[in-house]
């Protein structure tokens, strides 16, 4: 359903971040709002820093029923919402925010939206090790996720050592940390290797590895989606590994929101991929 077509009682929902204008929710979800037939919108708001706490709570005294939020105010959502879930509160930061007569609720699928990203690999967490490269917001997310799915070993690195030292601390006090320059030493016992940093990003240097090292049968990820296929997947991929990109985690983490805010569950078909592949594009 277009903006155009929204009756009066319609519901809203949006993306709101710092710059928003390249985020591919506002596609994604209005995809699933015109398969289901919603009389509903969701829409990109661009709000620096400095109006952010004053936009979100003018907004939750509307009919909006929430949003989704992205950097670089993450942290910030989490601090001003009235309770908090205890994935968002571990993670530290929010990526949906909710409305209701009961105020602000924050909570964080980045989680939830990576595991249902690499669930088809079939990974059996409490018999396997996995490598998570990065110790940043995106990394805290994934690392808490594994964590709780009760991944047996949990190996981390950093370009410093610092934060994934602290990162360890707070979130996974028995992962072995391991020297960003020795990183390519911990492929030999990783069932998954995990790209949490912004490396591969389409303007960043590369995330270079030593795949030929790497245990045959792992599964790699990458939380980066533009470009798709990042050079780190490219070499895992070649090297006969399976790989994962970043945008089924999108897919995955955007359909507790959309459920959140419109009360249905995403629909399956037609299926959403293709749709965002296209505005990336990549061939379906």
């Amino acid at each position: 359903m277009t903006v155009t077509g929204l009756s009066g009682s319609a519901a809203l929902a949006g993306v709101v971040g710092d710059p928003v204008a390249h985020s591919l929710s506002p596609r994604l979800m209005g995809h699933w709002i015109g398969a289901l037939g919603l009389d509903a919108a969701y829409l990109p708001f661009a709000v620096p820093p400095a109006g952010f706490e004053r936009f979100v709570r003018g907004l939750a005294c509307s009919q909006v029923a929430g949003l989704n939020v992205t950097l670089p105010h993450k942290e910030a959502a989490l601090a001003l919402s009235d309770r908090a879930t205890p994935a968002a509160k571990a993670i530290g930061a929010a990526n949906l925010l909710t409305f209701g007569p009961d105020g602000i609720t924050a909570d964080n699928s980045d989680a939830r939206g990576f595991l249902a990203a690499i669930d088809p690999a079939g990974i059996p967490y409490r018999q396997s090790a996995a490598l998570v490269l990065g110790a940043g917001g995106a990394a805290r997310a994934l690392i808490h996720a594994l964590v709780t799915s009760g991944i047996s070993r949990l190996i981390l690195t950093n370009r410093t050592r610092d934060r994934a030292e602290a990162l360890a601390a707070d979130l996974a006090p028995l992962a072995a940390i391991v020297d960003w320059e020795d990183r390519n030493d911990a492929l030999a016992e990783a069932d998954l290797v995990v790209n949490a940093t912004a490396l591969g990003l389409k303007g960043a240097s590369e995330l270079e590895m030593d795949w030929i090292r790497a245990k045959p049968g792992a599964v790699v990820f990458d939380s980066v989606y533009t470009p798709l296929m990042t050079g780190f997947l490219a070499g895992a991929s070649r090297a006969g590994l399976s790989v994962v990109d970043g945008l089924d985690m999108l897919i995955g983490q955007a359909a507790p929101s959309f459920e959140a805010f419109f009360g249905a569950p995403p629909p399956a078909d037609p299926p959403v991929r293709p749709v965002l592949l296209k505005a990336l594009g990549e061939t379906p």
